[in-house]
């Protein structure tokens, strides 16, 4: 009997996750289940050999129970359990699941209630108002679908970074444990260009045998030292850049080929990518930038800003504890913050009215105030507490505390958290009124997106943007992997209106502060550089600034440069995406 296929085995492991989240088993097992399916398909050799090897629980999300299910799906193409959860339910029902926001519980009772066993199905249900009335689904169900479907259908094989991330590590790992002869492996594809949401895992590897291997999910590009930047570049992308430098490089007559770049039959550069644009006379165009819009015109012109790097950053303004909805005290995520090497770091709790995240109170918010001053008097002027507030943005733009109250601060965060069906014109007005507030700083994940799990809400982000210039409030880039807002492709028009950006990682948890690199990510991607981040300020200047804009708080405190450790995190966050420069 044939073997089945490493990715027909990981469809079918998300296939048994799926259906016994359907069942209402142990939640913890199912996302077992559905992180072992991510990593099988990531797989960069072939799963008959990792299987044979016995090295199946050395895969990330494998354990001896999981490693039992996959064999018998490899070796039979099924599982006992999975034919009989069958049975329960329609194979379509399983489409369901690529809905966001759709949850198991939802998806059984759209079944059961309503005979939904598809897309087409779902969609035909929401549009024929049969949703809204079913007790335990509702209106807001039905719109929620409606808005969904279309994601669901374009984001299929989309990963977010963070995901992407650990695949793409295990899959270093386990090219390098196959082929201990490649003496370099580097990543490159959708993840390299800094992409909020990855669809092309790739490697390029350098051996002795160029060639090209697709395995599942991943592609591996194998090319030897002399076509090394040659073969990067092609694996990066993307291809509108690829195409636009093809027609520069014959414009000027040179031929760029995959195998490097020709002057005639003679090969001019190959082995980096730094020499392929030397040759061509262009400044070096990092990773980020490839995405053919103008960065070719550009880099003629010696115009590419030098891009914000993660050890350019000095400190957080957007964080939770366990003051509102975060898991960590404010002692620990300081310390934690402290300890990544920044020199401070800034509470944001959510205010009194995010009732559903346990928003501060007056009485919370003097109590955290004493324990930041506490904090700042143990640090001694050598790392500091800022005492912030996310604060909600009403309905009319007003913020939800009174301005005596924000006074106390030494940051405001204004964001949407509610609302977010109004019209177009109505949202847009909402936001520009909390930016013209004087006391508002930053102006949080703006468009209030999720990515695969719902779009922004309606909002003429160049109005905002403008209103952001003109008032001197920083625009978010929320760092979040989930959020990723403001998206990238609005931070060029930010820029020209005079915008400053502030990287965030709205961390809920100590995990959760890494984030900033993926801020960091989206702002270099944007074209964003150093000097328009406000959190890449010293402590000092960053005090300074807070004080002009009179947020209120007696703050202040020393400049100390970002040392061996902020140095040390930098190089160690650029190396989740090996070198820019190949």
């Amino acid at each position: 009997m044939a073997k089945t296929d490493t990715r027909t085995v990981a469809s079918l492991l998300r296939e048994y996750g799926h259906r016994t989240a359907l069942r209402g088993d142990n939640p913890y097992r199912t996302k077992a289940y559905l992180h072992a399916a991510d990593s099988l398909a990531a797989l960069s050799q072939p799963l008959d050999r990792i299987i044979a090897a016995g090295a199946l629980i050395r895969i990330p999300g494998i354990g001896n129970a999981i490693a039992d299910i996959v064999r018998k799906l490899y070796e039979t193409g099924t599982h006992p359990r999975l034919e009989k959860l069958r049975e329960e339910v329609p194979a379509g029902v399983m489409e369901l699941f690529t809905v966001p926001g759709l949850r198991p519980d939802k998806i059984l009772k759209l079944h059961q209630a309503l005979g939904v066993n598809s897309l087409a199905e779902l969609e035909a249900a929401a549009k024929a108002d049969r949703i809204r009335p079913v007790k335990g689904l509702g209106a807001s169900l039905q719109t929620k679908i409606l808005q969904n479907l279309t994601i669901a259908r374009s984001g299929e094989a989309q990963l977010h970074l963070h995901k992407a991330a650990a695949l793409l590590q295990h899959a270093i790992l386990s090219v390098k444990q196959e082929h201990p002869e490649f003496s370099r492996v580097e990543i490159a594809g959708d993840f390299r260009r800094g992409c909020e949401l990855v669809a092309d895992l790739a490697l390029v590897a350098l051996g002795n045998k160029p060639t090209e291997i697709e395995q599942s999910t991943l592609r591996l590009v194998v090319t030897n030292n002399k076509h090394f930047g040659a073969s990067l570049l092609q694996a990066t992308g993307s291809a509108d850049h690829l195409e636009q430098l093809t027609m520069y490089a014959a414009e000027r007559g040179f031929a760029l080929k995959p195998d490097g770049l020709y002057r005639g039959r003679k090969l001019i550069a190959s082995a980096t990518e730094v020499e392929i644009y030397e040759a061509l006379d262009l400044q070096f165009i990092e990773p980020e930038l490839r995405e053919g819009r103008d960065e070719i015109e550009r880099a003629a012109r010696r115009q590419l800003p030098t891009l914000v790097r993660d050890e350019d950053l000095h400190g957080i303004l957007h964080s939770h504890t366990t003051a509102s909805d975060g898991t960590e005290t404010l002692e620990a995520m300081a310390e934690a913050t402290r300890k990544r090497g920044f020199e401070y770091y800034g509470v944001a709790d959510h205010s009194q009215s995010a009732h559903y995240a346990g928003g501060l109170t007056l009485r919370d918010i003097a109590e955290q105030h004493r324990e930041a001053d506490r904090l700042n008097t143990k640090y001694g002027g050598k790392f500091r507490v800022l005492k912030g507030i996310e604060a909600d943005i009403l309905a009319d733009g007003s913020l939800d505390y009174p301005d005596d109250v924000l006074k106390q601060f030494d940051f405001v965060v204004a964001s949407v958290h509610s609302r977010f069906q109004l019209p177009k014109k109505e949202q847009t007005d909402r936001i520009i009124a909390a930016i013209a507030n004087p006391l508002t700083t930053i102006i949080g994940h703006m468009t209030g997106r999720q990515l695969l799990r719902r779009p922004g809400y309606e909002l003429d982000v160049e109005e905002v943007l403008r209103a952001c210039a003109r008032y001197n409030v920083a625009v978010e880039i929320n760092a979040h992997p989930w959020r990723l807002d403001l998206d990238w492709r609005w931070h060029q028009k930010a820029l020209d209106y005079g915008c400053i950006f502030s990287i965030n990682p709205d961390a809920h948890s100590i995990r959760e502060l890494d984030h900033m690199h993926w801020g960091v990510e989206m702002a270099r991607k944007g074209g964003v550089p150093r000097e328009r981040v406000l959190n890449a300020m010293g402590l000092a200047a960053l005090l300074a600034y807070l004080s002009k804009r009179n947020c209120g708080s007696k703050i202040g405190g020393k400049r100390r440069s970002p040392g061996r450790k902020a140095a040390a995190r930098g190089a160690a966050n650029r190396n989740v995406l090996g070198p820019h420069k190949g």
